[in-house]
């Protein structure tokens, strides 16, 4: 299978240059599966229902999300009907939505399982025993054809240690949350690919997908003089595309995808 992976989504910009591009990429990649992290296309402070549904209009077949799924009050109705809208699943069991889903792809499935690191992070419950259960339930290459895990986290220790921990058990490992792409895409020795982070798809001449005067403000006088905005200029779009063995599930390639804006670089090749 050919699947890709696109790291958060900060602001208007990037949502639609991710609804541009994602299926032109379907069509010149033959893509089968596409993930994106949208927990900040609104503005950079969540989503909403008309973004998400936006996304899965344009081609994408699940949208995941972080620490910021929360941030627009509408979508916990939404997300609680919406089986392609992922929260983390270390959430509370009581907590709107699901952290996972397992999605038909013609004869093929398709596992996706959102997690949230506790490294300077909110408090949340165990994402490595929560990984654990949606692994057993649902076995790589026996149940699931695919299985693509997103571990939204602030520390790079515990998304490499998550790398590690699904070895040779999923398709996909990759980091979201830090919204700067790490130079680290490779396959693990049984077989997961893995990169520490995506990257966001957003305005790189920001503050990691904001306009840059209130953050660097804070910096340095230590005090608020406004609200945070989401950067506007030329997004890059950043992510991974994998290839996977049919039989076994396992990466056959991983590729950086970087588009567009400042960061863009040559186009994979699958």
């Amino acid at each position: 299978m050919r699947l890709l992976f696109l790291g958060d989504v900060v602001g208007r910009a990037a949502r639609e240059a991710v609804m541009r591009q994602v299926p032109v990429w379907r069509t010149q990649y033959e893509l089968d599966f596409v993930v994106v992290n949208g927990e900040n296309a609104a503005g950079g402070f969540g989503i909403t229902p008309d973004i998400a549904t936006g996304f899965f209009e344009a081609g994408v077949d699940v949208v995941s999300t972080g620490n910021h799924v929360w941030d627009q009050q509408d979508i916990r109705g939404f997300i609680a009907d919406e089986p392609r809208l992922l929260r983390p699943a270390n959430f509370p069991p009581d907590t709107p939505g699901k952290g996972v889903g397992l999605y038909e792809v013609g004869e093929q499935r398709v596992l996706v399982v959102n997690v949230m690191g506790q490294l300077f992070m909110e408090s949340l419950d165990d994402p490595f025993a929560a990984v654990e259960k949606e692994l057993n339930a649902c076995p790589l290459g026996e149940a699931a054809d695919a299985i693509i895990v997103d571990m939204h986290c602030e520390a790079t220790s515990e998304k490499m240690a998550m790398g590690h921990f699904c070895d040779g058990r999923a398709s996909l490992v990759v980091g979201t949350h830090t919204h700067v792409p790490t130079a680290d895409a490779h396959i693990l020795p049984n077989g997961t690919a893995y990169q520490t982070d995506a990257g966001m798809c957003g305005d790189y001449d920001s503050v990691i997908g904001m306009e840059k005067e209130e953050p660097v403000n804070r910096f340095v006088t230590k005090l608020r003089g406004g609200r945070f905005g989401a950067a506007q200029g030329t997004p890059t779009l950043c992510g991974v595309m994998v290839e996977t063995d049919n039989a076994s599930g396992k990466a056959l390639a991983i590729h950086p995808v970087r588009a567009g804006g400042r960061l863009s670089t040559a186009a994979p090749t699958l």
